[in-house]
């Protein structure tokens, strides 16, 4: 048995691994036999030169048995599950999970936390007083019959691998890496129990894939490797050249969420949504094809059904489902700030992942993965690309616990919108459905 500086020796010196050796790997590091900096050596190793198709297929496998598996047989229906590989004001699951649960399509969902520029749904989800993310088995399941759908934390148990590589990944550097990427995404969907999986695959400045032909690549291997295990995987990609919809901060995320929900959301949220749940409801076999999805969904919203199952939703996990018809009851932030147009013009663009470490520089974000997130810190936009401003125009709303962290955001955020005088192409949602 090969010792593990040998392996991490090994990927250094570009060479493949077995699978028996990616397995050694992962149990060592679940173990604790293998520290953080050995695990960190390897991942930035990884991140450097790279896994083969073969070894990726064999991390994810080893990865997602490192801990029990969820067994979701007895809940009635296919389980579609969706996954974003992460952006800037992402509030799509906090839509889609209650929204798809709402048509008769169970949702059973493990969530990550946050990764440097970008908001994870748990963070989100435990800004709403009393939401707890951390269910026994038993009780996860009975949810999801229940209510029709559960988003909870990786349990101790549950791919305790990608549990403990996700956070150290975080504070090393190794985030934009595909395989690693594949590896967490796919590991915890097959863990996890789905049968389906909706990919949003992001593209673009704030997203750790910034370019098509990198996204194209993530896509491809997701899906690869997620049918080679078994489940029916579909991908899209979609932009994060721009913030998705306004909000970028925990609880900020959440009462759009609730806007969205009730159908008074901004335009791209709303309809990534609709778009992303569409295809869920069309693998769960509840409609025959994307169109017929479409109409489910904009009925639920029309109708009421929508919000409702928010709150249930909510309620379910010890959450007060009050914030459903009074998002105030949400932390609020004891200081808030606008940042103005240093001039007139329009709207360019953004450096989408420069606005989310300002809303990392407010409280909204960790730098290590021991930071304390403020829940109700962030920034809500009030322009978006191709907008005309004037000098003076609000740019944005800060808000922070503490008005001594605006100087140094509001200058991040202001390097971060593009302001120019001719008129910019317009921004597609989608770059490939």
């Amino acid at each position: 048995m090969k010792q593990i500086v040998e392996l991490i020796e090994n990927k250094r010196d570009k060479l493949e691994h077995s699978a028996e050796d990616v397995q050694r790997l992962v149990s060592a590091y679940v173990s604790g036999e293998m520290p953080d900096y050995q695990m960190s050596a390897w991942l930035m190793a990884v991140l450097l030169n790279g896994l083969s198709s073969d070894e990726t297929a064999a991390l994810t496998k080893a990865m997602a048995e490192s801990g029990r598996m969820v067994d979701l047989s007895e809940i009635p229906g296919v389980k579609v599950d969706k996954h974003s590989t992460g952006g800037v004001g992402d509030t799509t699951t906090l839509v889609l999970a209650p929204l798809v649960a709402s048509c008769g399509v169970p949702v059973a969902k493990m969530s990550g936390r946050g990764l440097g520029h970008t908001g994870g749904t748990l963070d989100k989800l435990e800004s709403i007083p009393g939401f707890s993310v951390n269910l026994e088995p038993e009780a996860f399941l009975a949810q999801v019959r229940d209510v029709g759908c559960a988003v909870i934390a990786q349990s101790a148990d549950v791919d305790p691998a990608d549990k403990k590589m996700y956070a150290l990944r975080d504070v090393t550097g190794t985030v934009p890496s595909v395989p690693l990427i594949v590896g967490s995404i796919i590991s915890k969907k097959v863990a996890g129990g789905a049968n389906a999986i909706v990919l949003d695959v992001k593209v673009g400045s704030g997203s750790f894939m910034k370019t098509e032909e990198q996204a194209k690549a993530l896509a491809a291997e997701l899906q690869r490797v997620g049918e080679s295990l078994g489940r029916k995987v579909v991908c899209i990609r979609t932009d994060m050249n721009q913030p998705l919809g306004c909000a970028v901060g925990n609880a900020l995320e959440v009462a759009e969420a609730i806007e969205t929900l009730k159908g008074d959301g901004p335009a791209d949220l709303t309809e990534l949504c609709i778009v992303l749940g569409a295809k869920m409801l069309v693998l769960g076999g509840v409609a025959d094809d994307e169109r017929a999805g479409r109409a489910l969904l904009l009925d639920s919203i029309a109708q009421g059904r929508a919000i409702q199952t928010f709150a249930d939703w909510v309620e379910a996990q010890g959450g007060d489902p009050r914030v459903a018809d009074d998002p105030s009851l949400l932390p609020q932030a004891a200081h808030t700030t606008v940042v103005a147009a240093p001039r007139g013009g329009f709207i360019t663009g953004f450096d989408t992942e420069g606005v989310g470490r300002a809303a990392m520089l407010l409280g909204a974000g960790r730098a290590t993965k021991d930071d304390t997130i403020d829940p109700a810190a962030g920034l809500v936009l009030a322009v978006r690309a191709g907008e005309c401003v004037a000098e003076g125009d609000p740019l944005a709303t800060l808000y922070a616990s503490d008005d001594s962290l605006f100087a140094e955001a509001s200058s991040r955020l202001l390097a971060s919108i593009h302001i120019g005088d001719a008129e910019p192409e317009p921004i597609p949602l989608f770059h490939e459905v």
